[in-house]
């Protein structure tokens, strides 16, 4: 796979030069020797809404397959401030330097107005970005539930048959986000602040549930001593709630993403994590859950697409949908009627 990154097949663009004609082999080969600039046309293939762009992409994904699962995926969220980019940084360039390949999926908030989105990632990880052994992608999440690009799991997948052998989903950390990276991840790590009773107040118990591990950011200087206080106090709260993962203590921990103590000894808990539910079978039948968790999500999209795509329902929503508004009609009415309109066309 080395000095695959350097090798360029010639790219066709279309017409619009939004799209470069690649094909199905040309993205097969430009992703498994690692081409950056494949790899991130792949990505953009398969975050495409156009159906000629789907069917290219689930053709790609279904050669690349057998050589994706050899990562371990790991779900980084936590409270405002926490410093997620920041560790993420220092954490993604400990691993480089260890050898490892990282890719950090940096899903960010898009505007409810404008469904545009911040892209800063490469900015706030600018040493990251630059490392030859990382590759970081932000992606607009489109206004997707819980703040996920519906399309993060074909890009987890993409990135394994790269080689990268950590992958890094940082959520937006608010809504239900957390709980739909926690589908798609092995680890779930969650960053905390010092002050545990106001933090306790700050952040969902359900968020704290399924952590496999909680981390104190920013333990340093005057902070450390509160840090130790605090992370005492995550334990004691951690000690009466059942494990995210069967056969694990969920713990806290501490680091500083500044003076990067602590970095390391995260990726040890890791390793610890992924031996120990290897051995029990914890590890692989949450790879299990997590393609059918897959499976079941795209079929919710497809089905959705496909109702609200329906010529008749959408010709009548709006009128139905003022009814609701105006309490002329229930929502169990209408949502009877829509259905009844969409089976009567599929007849």
């Amino acid at each position: 796979m080395s000095g695959g990154a350097n090798e360029r097949p010639s790219l066709h663009f279309s017409s619009s030069g939004r799209m470069p004609r690649l094909s199905v082999e040309q993205y097969v080969q430009g992703v498994r020797e690692n081409n950056r600039t494949i790899l991130a046309q792949a990505i953009t293939l398969v975050e495409s809404n156009s159906t000629a762009h789907m069917e290219m992409a689930q053709e790609v994904i279904k050669r690349l397959l057998p050589h994706t699962g050899q990562s371990i995926r790991i779900g980084i969220t936590g409270v405002p401030g926490a410093g997620k980019s920041t560790f993420i940084e220092a954490f993604g360039t400990m691993l480089c330097e260890k050898g490892h390949r990282v890719a950090v999926l940096a899903v960010d908030p898009s505007s409810t107005v404008t469904r545009g989105s911040i892209l800063g990632d490469k900015t706030r990880m600018e040493l990251l970005s630059r490392n030859p052994n990382a590759f970081i992608r932000p992606s607009a999440t489109g206004g997707t539930l819980g703040g996920v690009n519906r399309k993060t799991r074909e890009t987890m997948l993409l990135c394994e048959a790269a080689g990268y052998d950590v992958i890094l989903i940082e959520t937006v950390g608010v809504g239900q986000s957390e709980t739909t990276v926690r589908s798609m991840v092995d680890f779930f790590l969650l960053l905390m602040l010092t002050g545990a009773g106001d933090e306790l107040q700050g952040i969902k118990k359900g968020v704290i549930e399924i952590a496999d591990a909680l981390l104190i950011n920013k333990a340093d200087g005057e902070n450390k001593q509160r840090a130790l206080v605090a992370r005492g106090e995550y334990n004691r709260v951690l000690h009466y709630l059942q494990p995210a993962t069967a056969g694990w203590q969920t713990k806290a921990y501490m680091c500083s993403a500044l003076t990067g103590e602590g970095i390391e000894d995260i990726w040890d808990v890791v390793g610890q994590f992924r031996e120990q539910t290897t051995r029990t079978g914890g590890f692989e039948a949450r790879r299990k859950a997590q393609a059918l968790d897959w499976m079941h999500s795209m079929t919710h999209d497809y089905l959705r697409s496909t109702f609200y795509s329906n010529p008749n329902v959408a010709s009548l929503l709006p009128q139905i949908e003022q009814a609701v508004a105006s309490g002329e009609m229930s929502a169990t009415s209408a949502v009877q009627q829509l259905v009844a309109i969409y089976e009567k066309t599929r007849q």
